[in-house]
């Protein structure tokens, strides 16, 4: 652990001591695949793998047959955010569910100067590792929330790799802090709330993930909160938000003045009425982003994998099967 890190957790007051803390933290990360809980929520034949990267080490969940599909879920959640979608997707292509570095059950690489760990840039790198790793050079591409995000850097960065991207209830983060509105403060609170320093977001967080954790009683929820309730992710999840609003700044504004573009087809979904839905014309702001772009606004909420899976899969398997 670095030493950022540790004078981190020395500084809160999550436990009675800094060392508990630790080793507890390790050990929610530290799942092996014969006992991942996750795997519950996927049927027989999916498989855990955990596979390092140059830069962490990212918890895989993989099943079904056919075109490679990485799939990226949004913050706070991990790869059980695919769960209603992943057994009928995977009839048709094969699916790799990541967990983001930091988030889940992947590791949390140690802390950079300028948040460089969460940049969207590693981030992205890390899944085309992943995909190399498992014998795809090409592939498709799903990312939804934070997700979506790093699947956009990938797209721009890996060109040659990304066939397709769907990006799911999002609009590019530098559109955002550089058209900020009371009704965006309002309903995105958090993306500015978590660009405090560390340790203020990181103790709130944790305190209250902890007071729902005790009261949880739906088995996705607790899973959500086993990892929601660990420290070093929280401590990712924040440095995730303050590199969205610094060195990814940077990088999008070098793209945006070199004129680069998403070259791949690119579907954009988002709720109807969501935030993204109400406040912005979201299909226009990526039809800016891509040289092929095509949206639809869907019912549901933020989460569509989730709260409307029928509607979403539909959408989902027609583009891809384009």
């Amino acid at each position: 652990m670095d030493q950022t890190r540790r004078q981190l957790l020395q500084q809160t007051a999550w436990t009675a001591g800094a060392a508990a803390l630790v080793d507890k933290a390790r050990a929610q990360t530290e799942i092996s695949s014969g006992a991942a809980p996750f795997m519950k929520f996927f049927p027989s034949g999916f498989r855990n793998e955990r596979i390092k990267t140059s830069g962490a080490e990212i918890n895989t969940v993989i099943g079904g047959s056919g075109p490679a599909v990485l799939l990226f879920h949004g913050a706070p959640q991990s790869v059980i955010t695919w769960r209603l979608i992943a057994p009928e997707l995977a009839k048709n292509f094969t699916l790799v569910m990541c967990d983001l570095r930091g988030y889940g059950d992947s590791s949390k690489p140690a802390d950079q100067p300028r948040h460089a760990s969460q940049s969207k840039r590693p981030m992205a790198l890390d899944g085309v590792e992943v995909m190399e790793h498992l014998g795809y050079r090409q592939f498709l591409m799903l990312g939804h929330d934070r997700g979506g995000r790093v699947g956009r850097r990938m797209a721009l960065d890996h060109p040659d790799r990304v066939q397709k991207l769907i990006v799911m209830d999002i609009v590019p983060a530098h559109y955002l802090y550089s058209h900020v509105t009371l009704e965006f403060v309002q309903a995105y609170f958090h993306w500015f709330n978590y660009l405090r320093p560390a340790p203020g977001p990181e103790n709130e967080l944790k305190m209250f993930n902890d007071a729902m954790l005790a009261r949880a009683t739906d088995e996705v929820q607790r899973e959500y909160l086993r990892n929601n309730t660990n420290p070093l992710t929280i401590h990712a999840m924040c440095e995730d938000y303050r590199a969205s609003a610094s060195i990814d700044l940077e990088l999008d504004a070098a793209d945006v003045k070199a004129g680069k573009k998403i070259q791949c087809p690119l579907l954009t979904l988002w709720a109807a009425a969501g935030a993204m839905g109400r406040l912005y014309d979201v299909l226009a702001i990526w039809k800016d982003e891509g040289v092929n772009v095509a949206g639809k606004a869907m019912p549901g909420n933020h989460s569509l994998q989730e709260s409307a899976p029928k509607e979403t899969l539909a959408q989902i398997q027609q583009f891809l099967r384009a």
